[in-house]
């Protein structure tokens, strides 16, 4: 296994995290000294220990932005209508700057229904529809932020992004849809491939850009890649190798792949800790909306 650490080619998600908390951290700061920052919840029904670990790394996210963080358990038989009263009271709370509805839910749950029943305003998770349709119309303030996350770490290269040509693997409606109009809303050139894309390589072979989402491991080698070309893998995939040992890997194998490619993110340690940032980043965002449609009073001190 390379040493990521000192391979420049590798666009490590740690520093970009640590810049985008400390710029959040300096607009909590300053917000309130005239306005309240609310809080954050997080809402996880049923107990999911993989759900606990995305909680917990949250949670330290929101504390190194100097926000705050309440966890909230509901119980796995807990009803869909309880659910949206619930959260149409924490839409009214005042002292609630954005809601997180954890991934994923009992099977009797509506996801899309929850995510709809929170309000815009304090949906940092960018995954409300109405969120999700502005985006459509270049309003990516609120994005999706794994979508988010993969568009700025894309930004590290240094590459102007406008008139790229960019192929995104993977279309689903949290991460590949999302991230396609958030690259075109930057002025790239956006192909979006799935499972019933004829040729695969003739479009990721073209690209300046290959963006991939699936969940398969180690579905792009390196004759599917343009040399110099920029590889986002948001693929999170657990193997067992012939030892026995469990690892995490990527949609991408990346030892093969980085021999040709310019630029890529390691899995793990790439794009999953800047998702994080971005949801700090979407709480400062929704606090700066929230104040201006008159929901925060301000109080100069």
């Amino acid at each position: 296994m390379r040493d990521t650490a000192v391979d420049h080619r590798m666009i490590m998600g740690a520093p970009v995290k640590a810049r985008i908390l400390a710029e959040v951290k300096d607009y909590v700061a300053a917000a309130e000294r005239t306005a309240p920052v609310g809080r954050l919840v997080s809402i996880s029904i049923g107990d999911t220990p993989e759900v606990a670990v995305y909680v917990r790394n949250q949670a330290r996210g929101a504390n190194a932005a100097g926000i705050r963080f309440d966890q909230q358990l509901w119980n796995a038989e807990i009803s869909q209508e309880d659910c949206k009263a619930r959260i149409s009271e924490m839409n009214n709370d005042p002292d609630i700057l954005g809601i997180i509805m954890q991934r994923p839910v009992p099977d009797h749950i509506g996801i899309r229904s929850l995510q709809s029943a929170i309000h815009p305003l304090k949906d940092v998770e960018g995954m409300n529809p109405a969120s999700i349709g502005n985006i459509v119309y270049s309003d990516v303030a609120l994005a999706p932020c794994t979508a988010a996350a993969s568009v700025e770490l894309i930004k590290q290269t240094g590459l102007d992004l406008k008139g790229l040509e960019v192929v995104m693997i993977g279309h689903s409606e949290i991460v590949g849809k999302p991230a396609a109009f958030l690259l075109m809303a930057e002025g790239a050139t956006v192909t979006v491939c799935h499972h019933m894309t004829r040729s695969l390589a003739m479009h990721s072979r073209r690209a300046d850009v290959v963006v991939v989402a699936v969940g398969k491991p180690h579905l792009i080698g390196p004759e599917m890649i343009k040399p110099g070309a920029v590889v986002i893998d948001i693929g999170i995939n657990q193997i067992t190798d012939a030892n026995g040992q469990t690892r995490i890997v990527g949609d991408v194998d990346t030892d093969a792949v980085l021999e040709v490619a310019g630029w890529i993110t390691p899995v793990p340690g790439g794009v999953g800790p800047v998702t994080v940032a971005i949801l700090m980043r979407n709480a400062a965002t929704a606090h700066k909306r929230q104040l201006a449609a008159g929901w925060i009073d301000q109080n100069p001190r």
